[in-house]
């Protein structure tokens, strides 16, 4: 929905063209194995990006009607390209109330994709407390600025519900299903910055006496990634950092198994598509040089 199709065709068309071999449907670790991709090719970049979710382990967390947003999100692009956009997968969330959980950039989408389904309603739950309108002194430029943002899909919901969908400083305890299983409310509780003095950090504790019970009947979690898929690394056996990144030495791209490289989010953890084009480009001058020694790539 950030991106016209049409431009990814016409680059996937390019790069075609350029002699690259796009293979679908093959699952690394699973339906290929790695000993195999090394005995084919002469290096091997792994890019699978950050694709494990953080889960919420709560009472009634085996309920019907909870996604991980990521899943959500790629069975609605699915259906809209499997059908030429002849049918809308309205029946995800028309007419329903529809709890986001996590207030980062995909959280921002689930919120504008179920609007745009129909939802009865939605909400939008955020562990971290509002940001300022304006930077404060701790926060000077040039640094990126900690304000706050309202995205597109926090906009729609604006102009559709007539207010913010978002609730800071917010979590779930539960949720709740109904007689056939399904997700039919959620307990939610207010949490508040409680300093450890012993480690000297904040930590966001409940408050007592906050909690509610709000309808829920989708439950959509963009609570983050944990880290690239652990099958694919434990196929490669490369090296992980204590925060389940590829390990590489730093500003470099080459893994602990000889031949193997790595980037973007699977060595760097969840980030933005810019440091992947980044990543991708260096990773390239990387892998060029193993094999001719120098490289001319910029």
């Amino acid at each position: 929905m950030k991106l016209e199709k049409k431009v990814i065709d016409r680059r996937l068309k390019l790069m075609e063209e350029e002699g690259v071999k796009f293979v679908t449907n093959i699952n690394v670790g699973v339906d290929i194995t790695a000993e195999q991709l090394l005995k084919d090719y002469d290096r091997v970049l792994l890019c699978c990006g950050a694709s494990h979710p953080r889960d919420i382990k709560v009472p009634g967390r085996d309920a019907k009607g909870i996604y991980f947003a990521v899943d959500f999100l790629k069975q609605v692009t699915k259906s809209l390209l499997d059908t030429d956009f002849a049918k809308f997968p309205y029946e995800l969330a028309k007419g329903k109330n529809v709890l986001v959980i996590g207030g980062g950039d995909t959280g921002n989408d689930c919120v504008g994709t179920s609007i745009r389904l129909g939802a009865k309603s939605v909400t939008q739950l955020e562990m971290m407390p509002q940001p300022p309108a304006a930077r404060t002194p701790s926060n000077p430029w040039p640094e990126w600025p900690k304000v706050l943002k309202t995205d597109y899909g926090q906009e729609e919901a604006i102009a559709v519900f007539g207010h913010d969908p978002r609730i800071y400083q917010t979590t779930v305890t539960e949720f709740i299903k109904d007689k056939k299983g399904n997700v039919c409310k959620a307990k939610i509780v207010k949490l508040k910055s409680v300093k450890d003095e012993k480690t000297g950090r904040f930590n966001m504790v409940p408050v007592e006496g906050s909690e509610e019970v709000i309808p829920a009947d989708v439950v959509l979690i963009a609570a983050g990634f944990l880290g690239s898929e652990k099958y694919v690394t434990d196929a490669f056996r490369v090296a992980l950092t204590p925060r389940t990144n590829v390990e590489t030495k730093p500003e470099q791209y080459a893994t602990s198994v000889d031949r193997v490289f790595t980037a973007g989010d699977m060595h760097r953890g969840q980030s933005l598509v810019v440091w992947a084009i980044h990543e991708g480009r260096e990773a390239a001058k990387a892998v060029d040089e193993s094999l001719m020694s120098y490289s001319y790539l910029q």
